[in-house]
């Protein structure tokens, strides 16, 4: 318990001012967040994601972005790391969020309606943190004249 409330202050203190293409932020009336991320936002990249990784950092994971809105199907075939999976529409508002989903299950794992984005973090970090449904996040791929987080905040 002390490690987890030591990281979270290291992680949920203030956030930075600017977006970065490197780092998302995430905010609701449980606090912030901030996670490194590698952006996968072509057809190749979105394709591999974390597959075949062993572990992922805990303050880090993957922001698959796409061109516009769509009804989006995740699985985790090769996937070695149990995986929360944050859908995420246009303004930036999470719309849905898929909890622990299991190493190297091909079972479809979708965004119950349309989405731009998909954040993947490790497995369990989002109950941990108490992200939810409406939490919202900031990032430079958001149009910043609809985002519900803009950069200029």
């Amino acid at each position: 318990m002390a490690a987890l409330l030591a990281f979270l202050a290291l992680t949920t203190g203030p956030l930075a001012a600017q977006c970065r293409e490197d780092v998302v932020a995430l905010r609701g009336p449980w606090g912030t967040a901030q996670f490194q991320i590698e952006i996968a936002d072509t057809e190749r990249a979105r394709a591999k994601g974390l597959m075949y990784r062993e572990s992922l950092p805990r303050g880090a994971g993957m922001l698959f972005v796409f061109q516009a809105p769509a009804k989006l199907a995740f699985w985790m075939r090769n996937t070695l790391i149990e995986l929360d999976l944050l859908f995420v529409d246009e303004t930036g508002r999470i719309s849905h969020i898929h909890n622990r989903a299991q190493p190297l299950d091909e079972t479809v794992i979708s965004s119950n309606g349309k989405a731009l984005a998909v954040l993947e973090i490790n497995g369990g970090l989002a109950a941990a943190y108490g992200v939810g449904v409406g939490s919202e996040m900031r990032h430079p791929a958001f149009d910043q004249a609809v985002a519900a987080w803009p950069c200029s905040e």
